[in-house]
């Protein structure tokens, strides 16, 4: 059964853009397609029944070069949850699932609007995240 919440305010909390120089920027821009996305979600609980969810979103190139292009997103979604008696392992599912599914799309929006003002005209993100795949993956460890 889904978490009764309500989302009170999502916001960019910090946003970094490092391209320390045009020869990097020409590089990765050829590159751009190599980067890889990764995502790290974090929360801590807040007063009144509130909890402040963190989605990082991090692209980078993977690959070992002294002229590389970094991108970070921190984005925070504070929530109120309605319901009262929630155990640990459904909180979880909501944090690392439930509520990235409703959010994220707007998250991946304002990175891919961000990349394109970075100087990435044609940037996108191919693939979706499977975010049952990594509730999942988190609950096994």
């Amino acid at each position: 059964m889904p978490i009764k919440h309500k989302i009170i305010v999502t916001y960019t909390k910090d946003l970094s853009v490092e391209i320390p120089d045009v020869e990097t920027l020409l590089l990765a821009r050829e590159r751009i397609s190599k980067y890889k996305i990764t995502l790290d979600i974090t929360s801590k609980p807040l007063k009144n029944k509130m909890i402040e969810v963190f989605t990082k979103l991090k692209y980078t190139d993977v690959e070992e070069s002294k002229k590389k292009a970094l991108f970070e997103l921190l984005h925070s979604t504070v929530v109120e949850i309605e319901d009262t008696k929630i155990e640990k392992n459904e909180m979880k599912k909501f944090i690392l699932c439930d509520l990235q599914i409703e959010v994220f799309p707007k998250i991946r929006e304002a990175f891919v609007q961000i990349l394109r003002h970075s100087g990435f005209p044609e940037a996108n993100f191919s693939g979706e995240i499977d975010f049952n795949k990594l509730y999942e993956q988190r609950s096994n460890q």
